[in-house]
């Protein structure tokens, strides 16, 4: 644990050794451990269950981790080698890292300015300059993308649409055409430890996504090349035991995210993400100022609070990816938004045990440090600070 003095960045919140026993007790009398045993089947089931509508009947396959769900969700698409997937820059690692698996190529964009999220709007303007063979839209921070908007793209373009839904399971919808990949890593809020899950409407998907994650064998017959990321029993009983924990789960968060988002919004030098609904939640809250990100983590650092650049710097700056195309608003290599995000966001501790009076210390020690920078003239100027990281300039 840590000491009461330190204010921690995330907490992961996973059942009790005694919430899990009755669900280990059925793996110890079934004797099936993986390959689609008796438990992960209940666990889709409920899965399916939360996600479909009266509109939409959802299908899910559960894998080993978020980034599978990406990566063999785009190899069941059977997308052309070497093709362009458009994808925002600001992202984890995991998305362009599943894009550059499976043969394709990042193409990395700018996003919105409010809800830091890829839209439909920004992949229409980037179809003028480069032809695209998949859209990866990111669920940015788990604010939920429109999949009514993106079904209407795919059924205007042709091109699918796979939403990178990392940290939004209880927040993203399904679309009729868009499909979704879920993490249920530890650190998210609806984590089992390690984990993940792809939701489509698209039976015919769902089913070779499932062969896919059992090396490709069909009848015994490897037909197309796979790999291993099953999820086992175990996986699966954290799963259903953290399902019915999620009710009282989501009440402490909301009680929590209530007093988080009113302290915050008191301090007219912070900003934050919009386009969250009623009752939604972001799984990490991250807040936008005009000051350096980089000086105010190392201020709270010294007052003992632990924060997080999330995204930062954005994957074009980074040297595995330094060399992939971008194309910003005009047609060029210039990702605005992108770039400011990645010099003035920092990410804020937030885990269902946090109390009042630590949610409150946060936020006075931001608003000191705020005002130091403001009686010193300390503004970011991001022109100046964008010297120090050079990008690759291939547009």
């Amino acid at each position: 644990m840590f000491p009461s003095s330190k204010i921690p960045l995330l907490v992961p919140n996973l059942p009790k050794a005694q919430e899990l026993l009755p669900w280990l007790s059925k793996i110890d009398l079934a004797k099936q451990y993986t390959n689609f045993g008796p438990l992960v089947q209940e666990f889709e089931a409920a899965l399916c269950n939360s996600l479909s509508t009266t509109e939409n009947a959802v299908k899910v396959v559960t894998v080993s981790s978020g980034t599978a769900a990406l990566e063999l969700c785009i190899a069941a698409l059977a997308l052309p080698t070497g093709g362009k997937v458009l994808m925002p820059a600001f992202t984890f690692a995991a998305t362009a890292n599943a894009v550059d698996r499976n043969g394709l190529v990042p193409l990395f964009s700018d996003v919105d300015a409010k809800t830091w999220i890829l839209t439909p709007e920004i992949a229409y303007a980037t179809l003028k300059y480069h032809p695209i063979c998949l859209v990866i839209p990111v669920a940015t921070f788990g604010c939920p993308v429109s999949v009514k908007d993106w079904d209407a793209f795919t059924l205007d373009t042709g091109i699918p649409v796979l939403i990178d839904a990392a940290a939004a399971f209880g927040n993203q919808a399904i679309g009729c055409h868009t499909h979704v990949a879920f993490s249920f890593h530890a650190t998210k809020p609806f984590g089992i430890g390690e984990g993940g899950a792809l939701a489509t409407s698209n039976a015919e998907l769902a089913i070779q996504i499932r062969k896919l994650s059992n090396f490709g064998f069909e009848s015994g017959i490897v037909q197309r090349k796979g790999t291993n990321a099953k999820l086992s029993e175990y996986a699966a009983a954290v799963g259903l035991a953290q399902l019915h924990r999620r009710p009282v789960l989501q009440s402490t968060r909301q009680g929590l995210w209530s007093v988080y988002e009113s302290l915050v919004k008191n301090c007219p030098a912070l900003s934050m993400q919009t386009g969250y609904g009623a009752g939604q939640m972001p799984a990490v809250l991250v807040v936008k100022t005009d000051y350096s990100a980089q000086n105010l983590l190392e201020g709270l650092a010294q007052n003992g609070i632990e924060s997080r650049r999330w995204y930062c710097p954005p994957l074009h700056h980074h040297p595995a990816f330094i060399d992939c195309q971008r194309c910003g608003p005009l047609g060029n290599a210039q990702l605005p938004v992108t770039e400011a995000l990645g010099h003035t966001t920092l990410g804020l501790p937030w885990f269902t045990d946090m109390t009042l009076a630590q949610c409150t210390s946060v936020v006075q020690s931001l608003q000191s440090l705020l005002a130091t920078a403001a009686s010193s003239h300390n503004s970011l100027l991001l022109d100046a600070v964008n010297t120090t990281l050079a990008p690759s300039t291939k547009a």
